[in-house]
């Protein structure tokens, strides 16, 4: 088997410093490339990246060989899987990306002093992004592109699981900057596995890295939060949570809950606990159950859950706030909406959480009262996507309250400045 290639100290260091340096000058630049060869850029990877999708597929199969032969769970190799349409739909991120307006510059606000200043708030870049993920090779390219439409230059460090995957979609992105004349160090690949130079980007690379995003596991984000000495856009657990309330549509709860849960279970937007109303029909929960059984998966439920269905199974106390990326589900009754608030508050990650229910004030209360990223009313958790909301990818949904929350996109992807002009002004003493 190859494996992926690896850089040792004192070399690594080197490199590391290297890559920082480059994407800087590169960052210098991007803040001034006009929206164009951005656009080029980005299009012509898409191009790339569909040319090469025999290729890419085939690299792809190098990182999955080794991954089964480690063992790894089935919910990783999902997310690790390229296939035709997973590269088109990498591809089309791309050009959605391409199509949206040109954040750089805009002005977010404008107001005249009544001593004559007049002063713009308008958008610029962050200036060098450093994103650390782990099995899904897809976000090498949605990083690099949200990165590059927002003017920043990205060093990625994808997950030695997705090594070859990642380095075949890199290469469609750096054809694309080279067919724009933009700097190939504006998107950078971490070109070795090593541990360590995780360590050097979380250092901040001598001040060159100007933020951080982690997209990946517990164990990666609790890492880069305790050890990152520049500011993070976190992205933790996925504990998303469907409810469902005695004021649902029944066909409809059924409908959101399964796809809630298994269209993809391996992503952070895949409910991975089922509350209902204690307050709903008879035949409410023994419904949802049965087709969350019919459909393949695995119901862990309090006792009346596991009393709605001989298949399913009594939860254990740690099933609820798991993030089981799986076809397995938690389910609990509540008392009401604001049982399912309290329990979302004490489990949930703050990430995606749900109420299924035809009556508006009690959704109104569920939506106001949920702290959650993304807060949804009669819809799939599986939304909480950045191209779904129309931002054309995302790097990850964060999950903090600073700067950035929700899908990380093109926007959350940049800072402001003031702009102040005047005719003399001086300020008196």
């Amino acid at each position: 088997m190859n494996r992926p290639e690896r850089i040792e100290q004192p070399d690594l260091e080197g490199l590391m410093l290297a890559m920082g340096r480059t994407a800087r000058a590169a960052a210098a630049e991007l803040a001034l490339a006009p929206t164009q060869a951005k656009n080029t850029a980005l299009n012509v990877a898409a191009a790339a990246l569909r040319a090469g999708t025999q290729e890419i597929i085939a690299e792809n199969a190098r990182d999955l060989e080794a991954a089964r032969s480690r063992g790894t769970p089935e919910a990783f190799l999902d997310r690790l899987t390229l296939n035709a349409g997973r590269i088109e739909a990498v591809a089309k991120g791309l050009e959605d990306i391409a199509a949206l307006d040109d954040p750089i510059g805009a002005q977010l606000a404008c107001w005249t002093r009544p001593n004559g200043l007049a002063i713009e708030r308008v958008r610029t870049p962050l200036g060098v992004v450093g994103i650390i993920y782990e099995s899904r090779p897809n976000v090498t390219a949605d990083a690099g592109g949200l990165c590059l439409k927002a003017g920043n230059a990205a060093i990625l460090r994808g997950g030695s699981e997705s090594f070859h995957s990642s380095r075949a979609i890199h290469a469609a992105l750096v054809e694309g900057l080279k067919a724009a004349s933009l700097p190939t160090s504006a998107i950078q690949l971490v070109p070795t596995t090593d541990r360590d130079a995780v360590g050097h980007m979380l250092a901040g690379l001598a001040g060159t890295i100007d933020v951080v995003v982690p997209r990946g596991g517990k164990s990666l984000v609790a890492r880069v939060q305790t050890e990152a000495r520049v500011p993070v856009f976190a992205h933790l657990e996925g504990i998303c949570h469907t409810y469902v309330d005695r004021g649902a549509n029944l066909d409809m709860a059924v409908a959101i809950a399964i796809n809630a849960k298994m269209r993809r279970t391996s992503i952070c937007g895949a409910t991975e606990c089922l509350l209902v109303d204690t307050g709903a029909r008879p035949e409410v929960l023994p419904t949802l159950v049965k087709a969350l059984l019919d459909a393949g998966c695995e119901v862990r439920g309090d006792e009346a859950a596991a009393a709605a269905d001989r298949r399913a199974q009594r939860a254990a106390p740690d099933d609820f706030g798991r993030e089981f990326l799986d076809k397995i589900i938690a389910v609990k009754t509540v008392d009401g909406v604001d049982g399912a608030i309290a329990h979302i508050a004490r489990y949930g990650s703050q990430h995606t959480d749900c109420i299924v229910s035809d009556d508006e004030a009690t959704a109104a209360r569920f939506l106001q009262r949920v702290d959650s990223a993304i807060v949804l009313h009669n819809a799939s958790t599986q939304f909480a996507d950045g191209g779904e909301f129309g931002m054309g990818a995302e790097i990850g949904i964060a999950t903090g309250r600073m700067h950035a929350r929700g899908p990380v996109g093109v926007e959350q992807l940049t800072s402001f400045k003031y702009i102040v002009r005047g005719s003399g002004q001086i300020r008196p003493s």
